[in-house]
């Protein structure tokens, strides 16, 4: 499984990242816009929600998130409060490391400032 310190340095290598107030929460922004949360859980409907451990939300389009549900469901799932919204839950047990790496770089790709996307991706 991919721990969070992992999941620390992929985000905090990417340009303006912000991590959140606690140091073992995986909630990540760029200039206040959301990368990726814990997911909170319903134990029963109704229910508290909670932050399901080895789950991680993040940011992805809606053409992305379908393309990732229906290839690899075992890693990749979504509830009825995530139906339609753009973000994807996934299994931090069945994901590998690049794979994750690459949906968190397109999750900052997707909220960062497209100048600061133009200068990270030309390497300035």
């Amino acid at each position: 499984m991919i721990d969070p310190a992992k999941i620390r340095c992929a985000m905090m290598a990417l340009p303006e990242v912000e991590a959140g107030e606690c140091g073992e929460s995986l909630t990540f922004s760029v200039r206040g816009k959301g990368l990726s949360w814990p997911y909170l859980a319903r134990a029963t409907p109704k229910g508290r929600r909670e932050a399901a451990p080895g789950v991680l939300a993040v940011r992805c389009r809606p053409e992305k998130k379908a393309l990732l549900l229906e290839a690899a469901p075992e890693v990749f799932f979504e509830d009825d409060h995530y139906r339609g919204y753009p973000a994807v839950l996934v299994r931090l047990d069945a994901v590998g490391e690049d794979e994750l790496t690459a949906l968190l770089t397109d999750a900052w790709r997707l909220q960062a400032p497209k100048p600061l996307v133009r200068r990270f991706e030309a390497g300035t």
